[in-house]
This record gives C-alpha cells, structure tokens and sequence, in this order.
C-alpha cells in the first residue's frame, strides 16, 4: 500500500523543484517545519503592485511528498494572489482531511497527493511548503503595509 503512496507520479514531481534556492531580496519569507517528520519549508517571494507573487524561491529539506507538493507549488505560484493560495491550502486540506476533491484552477496539480489522506502523519509534510508560502506572502503584505504607513508619516 504504501507503494502506491510514492508512484512514479510523486516521485517525478519531487524530483522537480522549480524555484529551489532563496530570493537575494525577499519582500517577504515564510519557514515551516512539520513537527512529526522534520520536513522544513522556507519560501522567499516578492509582490507585485497588485500583491501577486512576482518572485518566488524555496528551500525544501522534506520527504518525497514534501517535495512533490513543493514542486507543484513551484510550478504555479508565480502570478497567485493570497487568497488563490488560501483557497488552495484549504482545498489540499479537505481533501486529505475529509475526502475533498482537492484545488482547482492554477493548484490542481496538488490533487495528486490524494492519496496522502490515507496516512495521516503525512499530512504535515504534504502542507509545509504551501504554509511556508502563505506565511511569506502574510509578511510581505505586512512590509508593503509598513512601508506605506512610513511614508505617508514622512510625508506629513
């Protein structure tokens, strides 16, 4: 059974990650571990004027699963707004939670883990980079929002 879990599908898309390394100047990172298996996710990316992901890097130090889930995020996210990346997590979450069909749109890529609801101390591993992505895009809309507040004070 657990062979099915890490076909040669999953397996191919671990063994592609677009975006590896990390962005020289992020506006915005992201890190997340998943506490069970270690796997780790720290994700850089930069906004445009619009607040879509213009640039993004990850580094990804995860099981097989971990990875593939990395490389469909990869593959996608340029050009995704935070709520397409929320709406994808929550999707990814149903669907390994409680038997959703998955994401559609821009991540429906990540319907290829639906396996991974049957084990669910693999659970973690499949969500840390979306997360780690969620969390960068929350703390580049925090600086762009700062840096707005800054100037309007110095203007004043």
């Amino acid at each position: 059974m657990i062979d099915d879990l890490y076909s040669a599908h999953i397996l191919r898309l671990a063994a592609n990650l677009p975006h590896a390394g990390r962005l020289p100047a992020p506006d915005g990172t992201g890190e997340r571990v998943a506490k069970l298996c270690g796997s780790k996710a720290i994700v850089d990316v930069a906004l445009d004027d619009q607040d879509r992901i213009s640039a993004f890097a990850q580094d990804i130090k995860a099981c097989a699963l971990g990875q593939a889930a990395a490389g469909v995020l990869g593959e996608s996210v340029i050009g995704a707004t935070l709520v397409e990346i929320q709406a994808a997590r929550d999707a990814t979450l149903a669907m390994l939670k409680t038997g959703g069909d998955g994401p559609t749109g821009r991540f429906e890529g990540l319907r290829a883990l639906k396996q991974v609801a049957d084990y669910p101390a693999r659970h973690a591993s499949t969500l840390v980079a979306i997360e780690a992505t969620l969390e960068a895009v929350h703390a580049a809309l925090a600086r762009k929002a700062l840096d707005t507040r800054t100037s309007l004070a110095g203007a004043a």
